[in-house]
């Protein structure tokens, strides 16, 4: 994608030296004016061109009220804040593809509503009917819908199917424009790997993942950059496949930072009910982590119970890097309704961070997603790398394996991705009062 408001090439005019350059009379005079006329033109031209909002094809899967298309195009159309106030994305929702249109959906009313095209196909949506790429960027927007299970119990949302009909687009009209994947790339590691080898040979500028990275952090800490981080644990909670994904973004976002950059994963296992108990009691992880990861909770639910009595189901996510890195994620769900880390460097010093989300209307942190989105729709530019969520795809799909068999330990060979993440993670500004979820 050229970047918005560039001039295409241009041949140089060379400065005169000597006789030529002492000309100055009427005829010189009138070719310079209309040269300055020229170039004040061609940069009016490029402000209003930059001033223009970037054209958005949403393909989404479903579009009710709270689900991630509503939180995520849903900001293009109704502000960052969903309601119609304050500041708005430099961008305009050209065209919408929904894949299912269930009870309840929303996107008959908002295209009357906001006038932009509602689309029979991933064909259209991008092309507007026409033979060319007609939008800037594509919002593909898969999570929640009816879709079936895989064989190790993760839903098969058609995001290799959605993406690539938008690839097709791009081959057919020779050019790509930068395209957004929310959360993981795909339910297993070949689609995954499938999805990001096709936006490299096509140049997509392509960005996915979670809210989590960059969402409010209590205390706002982050890793240090350039330091030997030893272990890292995480606590979550939900099912692994919905919320263990995220809980997997938030972890990679510290541990890419360390020493070396990411090196990528060595192997998995995941554990459930008594094992996990055992493998805490057993120092199978840092226990000390572990209890930071907890007293950053601003939710307890357990109370002056002891935590394990509180634990309707118990999951360990045990995850070992190249370089040795281990980290931990544990799922303890309704004692834990939060996501926080705890990670230790090698000189022994170590911190710790609750990921904060705002569980009610406008759901702020999806907007500090959708800033990051944004910036590479301008810039064509990824705000973070997709490798991150390349690797925690194959890491997830991996442990639901391990889960499936059993809690046998997986060797991944195939997870050696490699990278160096500059983003840097800032606090954001403090959330706007929270709304009823069932309202506006």
């Amino acid at each position: 994608m050229k970047a918005r408001g560039m001039p295409g090439s241009a041949a140089a005019t060379p400065h005169g030296r000597g006789q030529a350059a002492s000309r100055t009379g009427p005829a010189r005079r009138q070719r310079l004016s209309g040269v300055a006329c020229l170039l004040l033109a061609w940069l009016s031209l490029q402000a209003a061109v930059a001033d223009e909002p970037l054209r958005l094809a949403g393909v989404v899967t479903v579009y009710h009220h709270n689900s991630h298309a509503d939180v995520i195009v849903g900001r293009v159309l109704e502000g960052y804040t969903l309601d119609h106030q304050g500041e708005y994305p430099k961008a305009k929702l050209v065209s919408l593809y929904v894949d299912q249109v269930p009870e309840g959906d929303k996107s008959r009313a908002l295209a009357a509503q906001h006038g932009f095209a509602l689309c029979s196909s991933v064909q259209e949506a991008l092309t507007l009917g026409g033979s060319t790429l007609a939008v800037d960027g594509v919002l593909l927007v898969c999570e929640h819908g009816n879709y079936p299970e895989n064989e190790v119990g993760q839903t098969q949302y058609p995001k290799r199917r959605l993406f690539g009909e938008v690839a097709d687009v791009f081959r057919r009209t020779g050019r790509s424009v930068p395209v957004f994947c929310d959360k993981h790339l795909a339910d297993n590691w070949e689609d995954a790997r499938w999805l990001y080898d096709t936006a490299r040979e096509l140049h997509v500028p392509l960005m996915a993942g979670s809210s989590l990275p960059t969402t409010w952090r209590y205390p706002p800490l982050d890793t240090e950059r350039g330091r030997q981080i030893k272990e890292v644990v995480m606590v979550s909670y939900h099912t692994l496949d919905a919320y263990g994904f995220h809980a997997l973004e938030a972890l990679q976002s510290l541990v890419e930072r360390r020493a070396g950059g990411e090196t990528g994963v060595k192997a998995v296992q995941t554990l459930e009910g008594e094992a996990v108990w055992h493998a805490i009691e057993s120092g199978r992880l840092d226990r000390e982590l572990f209890q930071q990861a907890l007293a950053c909770r601003r939710e307890k639910r357990e109370g002056d119970r002891p935590l394990r009595d509180s634990v309707q189901e118990a999951l360990l996510c045990s995850i070992e890097y190249n370089d040795g890195l281990r980290a931990s994620v544990v799922t303890l769900n309704y004692a834990v309704v939060e996501w926080a880390a705890a990670w230790r460097y090698e000189d022994g010093t170590s911190g710790a961070t609750l990921f904060w989300t705002q569980e009610e209307r406008p759901f702020m942190h999806f907007s500090y997603l959708f800033k990051g989105i944004e910036q590479m729709m301008l810039t064509g530019r990824a705000a973070w790398p997709v490798e991150r969520t390349l690797l925690t795809s194959g890491t997830l799909s991996a442990l639901h394996v391990s889960r499936k068999q059993g809690g046998v330990r997986i060797e991944t060979p195939h997870l050696n991705v490699i990278y160096q993440s500059e983003w840097n993670w800032q606090q954001p500004p403090a959330p706007p009062p929270g709304r009823p979820i069932t309202g506006q």
